[in-house]
């Protein structure tokens, strides 16, 4: 089924960020929920008038020590910089088509588990920000890594996922305050990114995405709270249509058809939102922060072996509970974090459950993050 592969780095950005994934297989995304790298980050926007770029949905950020972050000596030509290490554990991920059969030829979803290691980066210069998140996911057994030839490998499947996405500020670029709204909106900004993944399965996702659109850094009294409004431009490739359909299915083979070139998938352009936020959790007295991401992209076209299945509109929504360890114990913040969080994804990558099991997530997370400097 040719449905793309998650955005985990947005995804999990968005639990390290308030990983916008990534990302699709697992990727996006995520992906994709900001840690303190993003708060920090999302933070010294704030401050500038900058837009936050924070993965949409991808991983959340907590802008507990953005203050001590921002007194630090700035790079040379970057006014903030991070780097983060983490891993973290989600399950029960569901990933579209993996099912097993009951007595009675009955097929049932199957509940994957999933290892993530993501290395994360943000920074922002004059004019605007850049973020960058890799995941390696390494899914349970019950995902297993397959070929064309060998659909059981023995072990689960790996997938790799990169995202990067910026945002230009027009205001510092003309040094103005027009793009602005006054008490709603610190900044509009111009927003652009680029998803890519691979995942070594017989669906052989090879993953090409990009978005462009507008970012809108909401005026709140703590945290952030950012919106894009975005178009979302997807190709990919189908493994499983590369020979013809078996057994005695509905689908047919088609007399002279070329099934061993018809592997490249090219997705309508389609509108998507994202929004991002973090809202420090003060009145605890902890430097806890509650991170997260919702992200909707429109139906985006036609997947499916042959073409014979319609997208539907997707939803992925994580939140985060994200605490600095490092700040409640060694009066060190911005650098050891653990979060918990929780993951629904409905109608993941845009399939449609009538079409294709296993379309819709409920996953538990944990995990720890490490700031380089």
């Amino acid at each position: 089924m040719t449905i793309g592969m998650p955005r985990a780095g947005l995804l999990i950005a968005a639990s390290l960020m308030a990983g916008i994934g990534a990302a699709r297989s697992e990727t996006a995304a995520s992906t994709n929920v900001q840690t303190s790298a993003t708060r920090a980050f999302d933070e010294t926007f704030s401050t500038t008038q900058w837009a936050s770029t924070g993965p949409n949905r991808q991983e959340a950020g907590v802008p507990v020590a953005a203050a001590t972050v921002m007194a630090a000596p700035p790079p040379s030509f970057f006014s903030f910089s991070d780097t983060v290490v983490s891993y973290r554990f989600q399950g029960p991920s569901a990933e579209p088509g993996v099912s097993r059969k009951l007595p009675g030829s009955r097929e049932v979803p199957v509940e994957v588990p999933k290892n993530v290691v993501n290395l994360f980066h943000a920074n922002s210069w004059a004019y605007g920000t850049n973020l960058i998140s890799l995941d390696i996911l390494r899914s349970g057994r019950q995902d297993p890594a397959s070929d064309k030839v060998n659909r059981d490998k023995g072990y689960g499947a790996t997938e790799v996922y990169l995202i990067y996405r910026g945002v230009l500020s027009p205001n510092k670029i003309f040094d103005t305050n027009i793009f602005a709204i006054p008490g709603l909106v610190k900044d509009i900004g111009l927003s652009f990114g680029a998803d890519i993944n691979t995942k070594e399965t017989k669906f052989d996702s090879e993953k090409r995405a990009g978005t462009f659109g507008i970012s809108f850094a909401f005026d709140v009294p703590a945290g952030f709270v950012n919106l894009k409004v975005q178009g979302y431009k997807e190709f990919s490739r189908n493994g499983f249509a590369g020979s013809p359909p078996e057994g005695e299915g509905l689908l047919k083979p088609i007399p002279n058809f070329d099934y061993s070139h018809f592997r490249s998938v090219e997705y309508k352009m389609t509108p998507e939102f994202e929004l991002t936020y973090t809202i420090p959790l003060a009145f605890t007295g902890l430097p806890l922060a509650l991170a997260g991401f919702n992200t909707i992209i429109l139906p985006k076209g036609r997947y499916g072996s042959f073409n014979e299945n319609q997208t539907q509109l997707e939803f992925v929504s994580q939140t985060n509970l994200v605490l600095d360890v490092g700040q409640l114990l060694e009066n060190t913040p911005n650098r050891v974090e653990v979060f918990v969080g929780f993951q629904y994804w409905h109608n993941k990558f845009g399939g449609h459950p009538p079409q294709t099991l296993n379309t819709e997530e409920k996953a538990l997370i944990a995990g720890v993050a490490y700031h380089l400097k």
